[in-house]
């Protein structure tokens, strides 16, 4: 099978060739992340705070269908290296049925709550109004999304990864032309503002939906979708949702946590919730190269674990620790050297950006041990392990860090939540490397 190169290339190369596309896809994805701030935030202080108040609820919709999409890469690879070709066709059918019913529904939901959402976390009318606008328009497209993530999946189960980095360029270079155009209405378009930036970024999406599309027709894949001759099959769905559940709620819970975090921050400041939302959109950088080369180990350790090759994924393992650690590295002595610069990309105010700077000093202290629970974790969901990865995510996001930050607040301030951060990596870092030695011993 054309597979056979996950578990006969030496490991180093095999890691850095599966995930350089990813690496490239994903900061030219956090590059589109925060050029599309950085035109908002020309728009006026109050459009980049309604943008950082809808960033929860839009990293939800990603955490749903990325999650199911990562069931369907997960179950794909482990049936090809096991060589159940028909299984994984069936998984690819499937997966990609559901991926469009949840975004229908999430479309749905989220424009009907957004209202509610947002004078939950402020009352100055201008936000409101401006979150509404850009959500509405953002939120129609998650269906697109939905689909656009589950082809991206697909491709990924079978090694395909410059497929995915080409089809993701094309709709992040596209939403990167298209913010300017018609944010501020250059050349024959209408000047819109922040409902320029929502329809660039669904034009995006189209984009790479219809780029899946068209590679997919002319380049077939081992791997076939078969919507005719369909079955519903309920261990499959069981066994998709076995994996995508975990790996949505460790997606979700980011959201989650910036929803608690800015209820605790708004009692000082909206400048504090400010921060938290420009900090988010620049570790998004960081994190999403992480995340690169998770989603290019991914495939190899589920391809290696279904043909037991269980030595190649415990050197697959530590070669990505490695590597993620190095990237985590840069991170941190960005944020150590250039904090004030960083800040200064969203916001003239120099009250907020000295807050954001020390921000980005305090926090940035976790960046390097936090590797350990970013790789076993995505490990742990390669290997088809959803729930162990939750555990670590759960950690991270949601049983330390909530309750630290609100009681390290009261004693020390806002700047208390910012320490959270740091002890939390210290304390999940260690969790998850006894989690996953445990798992895989």
């Amino acid at each position: 099978m054309e597979q056979n190169f996950m578990k006969e290339k030496p490991i180093l190369q095999l890691v850095i060739t599966m995930s350089l596309p990813m690496i490239l896809s994903m900061m030219v994805n956090s590059l589109y992340n925060i050029i599309d701030s950085f035109f908002v935030a020309r728009i006026s202080e109050q459009a980049m705070t309604a943008l950082s108040l809808v960033y929860p609820v839009q990293n939800m919709i990603n955490a749903v269908t990325i999650g199911l999409g990562i069931g369907i890469s997960a179950v794909i690879a482990i049936c090809l290296g096991a060589g159940e070709q028909e299984k994984a066709s069936d998984a690819a059918t499937l997966g990609l049925l559901l991926s469009a019913l949840h975004g229908i529904l999430l479309s749905v939901i989220c424009i009907a709550v957004m209202p509610r959402f947002l004078a939950s976390f402020t009352k100055d009318q201008e936000v409101i109004s401006l979150g509404l606008r850009y959500s509405r328009i953002v939120f129609l497209f998650a269906t697109v999304i939905a689909l656009g993530l589950a082809f991206e999946k697909i491709f990924q189960g079978v090694g395909k990864m410059t497929v995915s980095m080409i089809s993701m360029l094309v709709g992040c270079i596209a939403n990167i032309i298209l913010d300017p155009i018609l944010i501020f209405g250059i050349g024959p378009a209408p000047q819109m503002g922040i409902e320029g930036a929502a329809l660039a970024t669904g034009i995006g999406q189209l984009l790479t939906l219809a780029s899946y599309l068209a590679i997919y027709f002319f380049r077939p894949i081992p791997v076939k979708i078969r919507l005719r001759s369909f079955r519903w099959s309920w261990r499959l769905a069981g066994r998709l949702y076995a994996i995508g559940i975990p790996a949505t709620l460790n997606l979700a819970l980011p959201s989650v946590l910036v929803s608690a975090l800015n209820a605790i921050l708004a009692a000082y400041s909206q400048s504090y919730v400010l921060v938290l939302g420009i900090y988010y959109k620049l570790q998004t950088f960081l994190y999403l190269t992480a995340n690169g080369i998770i989603q290019g180990i991914r495939p190899l350790i589920g391809y290696n674990y279904g043909a037991g090759e269980t030595k190649r994924v415990k050197k697959i393992y530590s070669t990505t620790l490695y590597l993620t650690a190095a990237i985590m590295l840069v991170g941190t002595l960005l944020c150590q050297l250039l904090p004030d610069h960083l800040i200064g990309l969203f916001t003239a105010n120099q009250e907020t950006v000295q807050i954001g700077a020390l921000a980005l000093r305090i926090i940035s202290i976790g960046f390097l041990v936090s590797s350990v629970s970013v790789v076993s974790s995505g490990a742990l969901e390669g290997l088809g392990m959803g729930l162990p990865s939750l555990l670590i995510s759960l950690c991270r996001y949601m049983v330390v860090l909530i309750p630290a930050a609100f009681l390290l607040s009261r004693l020390m301030g806002p700047s208390g939540v910012w320490h959270a951060f740091w002890i939390t990596e210290m304390f999940s870092a260690g969790i998850s490397y006894l989690i996953y030695r445990r798992k895989t011993s």
